[in-house]
């Protein structure tokens, strides 16, 4: 299988830290550079016809794209360790916490980052900076969701690392290129998970 993703790009890190915690070999990582429109060519939409990444190629063929689809293809040909449910209760609980951190705490985030960081400028053309300090504040709010939720439990979605972990810390790593830090921001218990997970041999 073959794996296209971006460097930096919070997405592509979200797979790729699955599959390091599955311990998957011998999926080939292939880069896409955004910065040179590379995602916009004709052999890339032929794989991807919204021009996202990150998108899993099948040995078959055919193309997977969505963070999420691609991880449950990977749960499905993996299942253990186990990241995403081991039962129809536990698949439900942690898919919701994984989509509001997803909507909730990653989106405002990337808004803010693509709207505001010179450096994204040829990826959000054109930039609306005032929409980025807004989404920025949302962002803000809601990490106070996380904030309490860490303080009851562990992890994200329990007491158990599971793919809403990954999810929560490649969108706040993300935040690094505005220089934001959790703990400088008031959300000492979002640090220390922060720091916790960053030990983990998937997130080097």
């Amino acid at each position: 299988m073959k794996l296209y993703m971006a460097p930096r790009a919070p997405n592509p890190r979200r797979v790729q830290m699955f599959i390091a915690e599955k311990g998957i070999a011998g999926i080939e990582e292939i880069p896409v550079d955004l910065n040179a429109q590379a995602h916009k060519t004709p052999e890339f939409l032929a794989k991807s016809p919204l021009a996202r990444v990150p998108v899993l190629e099948l040995d078959d063929g055919r193309h997977l794209g969505e963070t999420r689809a691609i991880c449950t293809y990977l749960e499905g040909i993996a299942p253990t360790p186990n990241l995403m449910g081991e039962d129809f209760s536990a698949r439900a609980f942690i898919e919701m916490t994984d989509r509001r951190v997803e909507l909730y705490v990653m989106w405002p985030l990337a808004s803010w980052v693509r709207h505001t960081h010179p450096g994204l400028a040829p990826l959000e053309n054109p930039q609306f900076p005032d929409y980025g300090a807004a989404q920025k504040e949302v962002f803000i709010r809601n990490l106070g969701w996380l904030e309490e939720v860490l303080g009851r439990q562990a992890h994200v979605a329990g007491e158990r690392f599971t793919i809403a972990d990954i999810t929560a810390f490649c969108g706040i790593e993300f935040a690094k290129v505005l220089k934001f830090r959790p703990g400088e921001a008031g959300f000492a218990r979002v640090q220390a998970w922060r720091d916790r997970v960053a030990e983990r041999p998937s997130a080097r």
